[in-house]
């Protein structure tokens, strides 16, 4: 009988305690025979990124502070100016500067949030990129403010993450556009004569800032009249991996920071393209039929995805022009650009 026993045990016992032991090696956890193994979820602290999520996100509007002067001119004045963006993955609230260029007469006048292309931190100073249409803007009629973006100019250093990184410059604009309601205490407080009039709100994006503004009117939207100058229209990550060629490990590095975000996220609830039909806001698209940095075809895809979507947009080629309009062009294109924002800014929307 006892013989009987001991086999029947090894009979049964032996093997279970292979398979269990085998389960525990495999997922370092121990099972329960009685129940189904419950894995340990995966932290996600990107999740927050997703255009879904930031369409639900909610935070207290920032304040706006005005820094030094940078330009007295006869028309305008330039000055540094200051917000926060507390939209990180870590819970931190990051400072952002800016330059800010404002008419000199009396006024209430419209604001354009001016987002410049990518820029090498080493050479850059706050302004570049948006400073020559800012200052035309403003001589027209017009509040311009212009982000530097976070590791840029005055602000805080952005995240380590490469990736959260990229998407922080979202966070940066949404966080711009939800301070403009304090805008005027600003002003106020720094005695300036000029009011900014919050219901005629605009976005002008050149380069990766036009995949930033395409982005903000995706996840917003909101009908911000918005002009695109060569904008970067891929969606992510194609739109940072086809400009890896430039790097000095020719994206040896960024192909595996993407790589292993791939694993734990899924790229599509982060990829702009795939929220286009939330755009509501009128859109001027400009592109330089000689631009080695955006390929004309991007935009003409653009311009073809966003009328299938029956969206307000007006497209712009300039003949043998390049990504900043220095072959003749940029004046055309300013002042179209400013007859778009002024024939939208005079209507209510």
């Amino acid at each position: 009988m006892k013989r009987a026993f001991w086999i029947g045990f090894f009979i049964v016992f032996i093997p279970t305690a292979i398979f269990f032991g085998s389960q525990f090696i495999a997922n370092k956890q121990f099972i329960s025979p009685l129940g189904q193994l419950v894995p340990t979820p995966t932290p996600k602290p990107l999740a927050k990124y997703e255009f879904a999520s930031l369409q639900k996100t909610t935070a207290q509007p920032s304040t706006i502070t005005i820094g030094e002067q940078q330009k007295d001119e006869d028309a305008f004045s330039s000055y540094m100016f200051y917000f926060y963006d507390p939209s990180t993955s870590s819970g931190q609230v990051k400072k952002v500067s800016g330059l800010l260029n404002v008419p000199k007469t009396a006024g209430k006048y419209p604001i354009i949030v001016m987002l410049r292309g990518y820029v090498d931190r080493e050479v850059y100073v706050t302004g570049e990129g948006t400073r020559r249409g800012g200052e035309y803007f403003a001589q027209n009629g017009f509040i311009t403010l212009a982000p530097d973006f976070l590791g840029y100019g005055e602000s805080d250093m952005p995240s380590n993450d490469a990736i959260e990184e990229r998407f922080q410059t979202y966070t940066t604009v949404l966080s711009l556009l939800n301070a403009l309601p304090n805008l005027n205490e600003a002003f106020q407080e720094e005695g300036l004569s000029v009011q900014s009039d919050e219901s005629k709100i605009g976005i002008w994006g050149h380069s990766n800032g036009g995949h930033i503004a395409l982005s903000v009117l995706a996840i917003t939207g909101k009908p911000y009249p918005t002009v695109l100058w060569n904008p970067v229209s891929k969606p992510f990550p194609y739109s940072i991996l086809y400009y890896t060629d430039e790097y000095d490990d020719h994206g040896k590095y960024l192909r595996k920071v993407v790589a292993n975000f791939e694993k734990d996220y899924d790229v599509e609830q982060y990829s702009m393209t795939n929220y286009f039909q939330n755009i509501t806001a009128p859109i001027q698209l400009h592109q330089g039929e000689a631009d080695d940095a955006v390929p004309q075809k991007w935009s003409d895809q653009l311009n073809g995805t966003l009328k299938k979507l029956d969206k307000d947009v007006t497209y712009y080629i300039y003949s043998g022009d390049d990504h900043n309009f220095s072959k003749g062009s940029w004046v055309i294109a300013i002042e179209r650009s400013l007859s778009f924002f002024s024939a939208r800014f005079s209507r209510l929307y």
